[in-house]
């Protein structure tokens, strides 16, 4: 079984991430000839200053769904954890958003928040009825909201698969001892949790490097730039503006950026992730 995971992971992992690599240190401009430009592509890349304020609009973004996703992704686990007589129902129901693209998502957003004819003009609801895409701190507050909406039901399912594994005796044993509710959620299931906070924040904080589809749709990285995340940059350095070299070269600064922070997470959590959590063990 670990040749072909092997051989899954060299052919679509490794060998396109080898090409983007070799494409960076071209001059080509997606139709014609490639031509070797040493570091020129790199050069421009890390010259251009949209770089270095899109990957500051990338860490805002992770960091403000990160902080907006966890904690209520962590009470919905421990609450689904909790109910066992609708959880197939709610698991099922969680998993809508996920089953939606970004694509659809967007549009669907765009549509609800327009002043003229979205929700807020509909209800007549003055506090719903503003520029919620037109204005720079609203837009990025919209893009981290819907984003949250999407991916919240997934790591709320992650929280709830990890308290199921903490053994019922830990909370016996805290029942007897007088523990209430607030004192068990503190002192058992949220250092139980460690690995599972670990593996979701881990998801969290690689997968927002990807946010281009969703972005790209409600936003096209406005207004202004106020949106405009790494990989949206990405795709107007290749796609607009022909310039593959340099735009490969932010693909790699993805990538790097995604694995260092994946190993400082890893770190963070101190020892293996795939150490037992089970008593005892």
């Amino acid at each position: 079984m670990v040749l072909p995971a092997l051989a899954m992971f060299v052919a679509f992992g490794v060998v396109p991430l080898l090409g983007v690599l070799g494409l960076s240190f071209t001059q080509w401009d997606g139709i014609g000839d490639i031509h070797p430009a040493g570091l020129d592509s790199w050069r421009h890349a890390l010259t251009e200053p949209g770089l270095f304020h899109a990957l500051g609009v990338t860490f805002l973004v992770m960091a403000l769904s990160w902080l907006f996703q966890t904690p209520i992704s962590l009470l919905i686990g421990v609450l689904l954890a909790s109910h066992k007589r609708y959880r197939g129902f709610l698991a099922v129901l969680y998993f809508i958003p996920l089953l939606l693209s970004s694509a659809a998502i967007a549009i669907t957003y765009s549509a609800l928040l327009n002043p003229n004819f979205g929700l807020g003009a509909g209800l007549n609801i003055p506090l719903l009825n503003q520029d919620w895409l037109g204005q720079s701190n609203l837009a990025l507050c919209v893009v981290v909201f819907v984003v949250s909406w999407q991916f919240i039901p997934f790591h709320s399912l992650i929280y709830q698969g990890g308290v199921r594994q903490i053994p019922r005796s830990m909370y016996e044993a805290a029942e007897i001892d007088g523990a209430g509710r607030i004192g068990t959620f503190f002192h058992i299931t949220l250092p139980q949790l460690k690995y599972t906070i670990i593996t979701s924040s881990t998801l969290m904080v690689v997968g927002s490097l990807t946010f281009f589809d969703l972005i790209f749709v409600l936003t096209s990285g406005g207004p202004g730039d106020a949106t405009r995340v790494l990989a949206l940059e990405m795709y107007q350095t290749g796609f607009k503006a022909n310039l593959m070299g340099p735009a490969s070269a932010i693909a790699v600064i993805l990538v790097l950026v995604g694995l260092g922070l994946a190993l400082l997470l890893r770190r963070i959590g101190g020892g293996s992730a795939s150490d037992s959590q089970l008593e005892g063990a």
